[in-house]
């Protein structure tokens, strides 16, 4: 079955491509995935061939003001892009969504950008996504790879990346890639570590890393020096929130209660991204329909160190009187 509305892809041009491979990203953990695709989008400079349309997949949870007045907000555009790799076997089609859709539309958002895919005959999918371990930010970042074949494993380990033998690949970076095992199409996600710590906080010592490994795969020669630039700023800013912390405690590894104080600084400092804020007040409208939900949407308020933000309203939830749960 294909999910493809004609009226929701909007075609600029239809180019004819050479064995085309696509990547595609949305934002998510230390945006990891988003930033790798856009440094992507800046050094190759790609050109735009299609539009998917937001209408339907995104739900607006706020207002913004212009001139002293309340405008509608502009939903995210996802684009489509082609790039002639004349150096190697395959051309590249990159989609780049500036958020991920609602939280019920995300699997058939999938489909329909699987559809375009398929429409160019596109074999193998690639995403990239975030691993937060217990590392220091100082620490290179290591770079994990899972796959929809087995037999692609082969392949990954000419390119020295170990394999994720468990776990989950949460939002679009992970399902685009269930949806492609469904179609019968190849799919590799790289991971790149990155601290507990620090995962609201941009990372592109962990994207370069993502993209070192890709541009392998399709012998691609990239200049990272605006990412290297980019990470140096962002590590000194967490260097003085970690001295603070260190100061008196002399030197070592991060201990468990200054990190999770580091969190909580870094998470009072910062703002998550918007996918993953408005994913969550989707989920607590789900909650308040079926409370079996409840230990999801804890998951999603855990996973970005702010549920003390959240907590009296998450408890309200469970409370004689509040909601109906049934």
């Amino acid at each position: 079955m294909r999910y493809m509305n004609k009226k929701m892809i909007k075609y600029s041009k239809k180019p004819k491509l050479k064995s085309p491979f696509l990547v595609a990203a949305w934002p998510g953990m230390g945006n990891v995935a988003a930033r790798a695709v856009e440094f992507l989008w800046e050094q190759l400079k790609p050109i735009e061939f299609a539009e998917l349309s937001a209408e339907g997949f995104f739900y607006p949870h706020e207002a913004w003001i212009f001139n002293s007045q309340i405008e509608f907000p502009r939903l995210p555009t996802g684009k489509f892009y082609f790039w002639r790799n004349v150096k190697g076997k395959h051309d590249l089609i990159i989609f780049l969504c500036e958020a991920q859709p609602s939280l019920e539309k995300g699997y058939n958002y999938a489909q329909i950008v699987l559809d375009v895919a398929a429409a160019f005959n596109v074999k193998r999918v690639f995403t990239f996504a975030s691993m937060p371990t217990p590392i220091d930010h100082t620490q290179e970042s290591r770079v994990w790879a899972t796959v929809t074949d087995k037999k692609m494993i082969k392949e990954l380990d000419k390119l020295q990346v170990k394999p994720m033998h468990s776990g989950q690949i949460s939002g679009l970076n992970g399902l685009l890639l269930s949806v492609a095992k469904e179609r019968r199409i190849e799919g590799v996600c790289f991971l790149a570590e990155i601290p507990l710590y620090s995962i609201q906080i941009e990372n592109p010592k962990a994207s370069k890393a993502v993209l070192a490994v890709f541009s392998r795969i399709i012998n691609l020669k990239l200049d990272f020096s605006s990412l290297d630039e980019r990470a140096r700023i962002i590590e000194d800013e967490i260097e003085k929130l970690v001295d603070y912390f260190k100061t008196g405690s002399g030197l070592g590894p991060i201990s468990e209660d200054e990190a999770e104080k580091i969190k909580q600084l870094l998470a009072a400092a910062t703002k998550i991204p918007e996918s993953a804020k408005s994913k969550i007040e989707e989920l607590f409208h789900v909650v308040e329909k079926d409370i079996s939900r409840a230990r999801e949407l804890k998951h999603e308020l855990d996973k970005w160190h702010i549920y003390k933000e959240y907590e009296d309203r998450f408890l309200d939830l469970f409370r004689p009187g509040g909601k109906d749960h049934n």
